[in-house]
């Protein structure tokens, strides 16, 4: 029985397409909780909840997308009071590291924030983390890459990373 003409036409037409749509479609984000945007390579997801950061209580909005099992998430959190926003960003950077049970491979500060880079394992594979944390006002934030070692792209951290800035 032979093919009907539309049925490979069709096909064909579905794999351009796929081939057209970019596994990575960057895409500006500016937050309605904190004054900051950032360049996604999906459409994040929101959530708030209330945790402690360094003995304070503050509400925290996590927007974050996954793309091929790699994370990219923003974390914020307003402070009741700013001269705390320091030390609810290390808090955040201390829990990154001790979700991972990793070891801080690089750490520099840079563009009044800090960024790390953390490598260490979770469900048994190798993983890495990539982050920025920074304290502005009554804010504190965590923009961060994680996902198996091997498949964080360095040029995806840095356009994610780079990209974030506070209003």
């Amino acid at each position: 029985m032979p093919i009907p003409f539309f049925v490979p036409a069709a096909l064909l037409a579905v794999a351009a397409l796929s081939a057209c749509s970019p596994k990575f479609d960057w895409r500006d984000f500016r937050s309605s909780d904190a004054p900051y945007a950032v360049l996604f390579p999906g459409k994040p997801a929101t959530h708030t909840r209330t945790v402690e950061l360094a003995g304070q209580k503050a509400p925290m909005t996590m927007a974050a997308t996954e793309i091929d099992g790699i994370t990219f998430a923003v974390g914020s959190a307003e402070l009741a009071d700013a001269a705390k926003a320091e030390l609810a960003m290390q808090a955040m950077k201390t829990a990154m590291v001790g979700n991972l049970g990793g070891t801080v491979a690089k750490e520099e500060s840079r563009n009044g924030g800090v960024e790390i880079e953390v490598h260490g394992m979770a469900n048994g594979r190798p993983m890495a983390l990539h982050g920025r944390f920074v304290a502005r006002g009554k804010q504190a934030y965590q923009i961060v890459v994680v996902g198996p070692e091997k498949a964080v792209d360095d040029e995806h951290v840095e356009t994610f990373i780079r990209s974030f800035k506070t209003n």
